[in-house]
């Protein structure tokens, strides 16, 4: 089909852009990506991109690739999935400080993957594990919070900061209970904590997270498991928190060490618990807020960095809800 470009005479511009270019003659998505974006057409070749517009301005155009021509950037987002945030911190003069806090790795994974932050509220997540005791972090489904907290773990376990991760959740998941499943306790278990099963094995390599799993030096259970015990030198993470009741919530947090970090995780906008129930994250964040040695970080849609069409999904289901329409 053919577009506004083809139709009229386009208006051309040469960037130079070495990175850019030798990625776009290899990345047909990426192109496609930045096309759509930018609402333009480009032509790499040789160290130069060549761009193609109807419009009468192609300076944003070519402030953005400017700033995107970075290897570093091409590196942790190869398809450019980001690019409207990428727009927006350029238009805001805000890409260098992204830059700035985001070039240093939070660890290399077992197969070279760099773990790093892809958005200035990731950064700000992990500033934040780094300088405080407790740190709760909300956000929407795909923004890292957990996946963050897990690599921050990992890193502290190999940096020999602490003797042991353990990884907890609420075992409640869309109304139902371990009770509703069939099989033994560690067969009801096992879906709940898949996603920090995959995490983790990412990050640390299967073999070594079975192995460290085994010894009991990682400790992946059900939110009802932490009763009774107190966990020193330990990092603790507390996933899908909002699904805690104020009595949970209470009894986890009166479950840590010495020498112990902790991040509690959760996205308030998506709440199983019976109707009526306060959720546990929301009490908690209201009431321990102003302590000092503890930091919430609210991620929002601008901080997902999984599939682009997820921001889009939830910013449009927030925008209909807040128009007071049934869902």
């Amino acid at each position: 089909m053919r577009g506004v470009c083809d139709r009229l005479e386009p208006l051309t511009l040469q960037i130079k852009a070495k990175h850019i270019d030798q990625h776009l003659m290899h990345s047909d998505v990426a192109k496609r990506r930045l096309e759509s974006a930018l609402s333009v057409r480009l032509e790499p070749e040789h160290g130069i991109v060549n761009l193609y517009s109807e419009h009468t301005d192609l300076t944003v155009a070519q402030f953005v690739i400017e700033h995107l021509d970075r290897p570093e950037i091409i590196e942790f987002d190869p398809d450019f999935n980001n690019i409207s945030y990428y727009i927006s911190l350029c238009r805001g003069q805000r890409f260098e400080a992204f830059l700035e806090q985001s070039k240093t790795p939070v660890l290399l994974t077992p197969k070279g993957r760099s773990i790093r932050s892809k958005t200035l509220g990731q950064s700000t997540l992990i500033d934040a594990i780094d300088h405080h005791s407790i740190t709760f972090c909300i956000g929407p489904a795909g923004s890292g919070k957990t996946f963050l907290s897990v690599a921050m773990a990992v890193r502290a376990f190999q940096q020999k900061k602490v003797s042991r991760i353990i990884l907890t959740r609420p075992a409640v998941e869309a109304g139902e209970r371990l009770g509703f499943l069939p099989g033994d306790l560690q067969e009801k278990v096992d879906p709940y904590m898949r996603p920090i099963y995959d995490a983790l094995s990412e990050l640390m390599g299967n073999e070594a997270f079975e192995r460290y799993h085994e010894r009991g030096l990682i400790e992946v259970s059900p939110l009802a498991f932490m009763r009774g015990r107190t966990l020193d030198d330990s990092f603790i993470i507390l996933d899908e928190a909002q699904n805690t009741t104020r009595e949970q919530m209470l009894m986890f947090l009166t479950r840590i060490g010495m020498n112990s970090k902790v991040c509690v995780c959760g996205d308030i906008t998506q709440v199983d618990l019976p109707f009526g129930t306060q959720s546990g994250l929301e009490d908690a964040v209201r009431i321990l807020s102003k302590i000092d040695d503890i930091s919430v970080v609210a991620l929002s849609e601008s901080d997902i960095v999984r599939n682009p069409l997820v921001g889009e999904i939830i910013l449009a289901y927030n925008n209909r809800s807040r128009g007071g329409a049934q869902l």
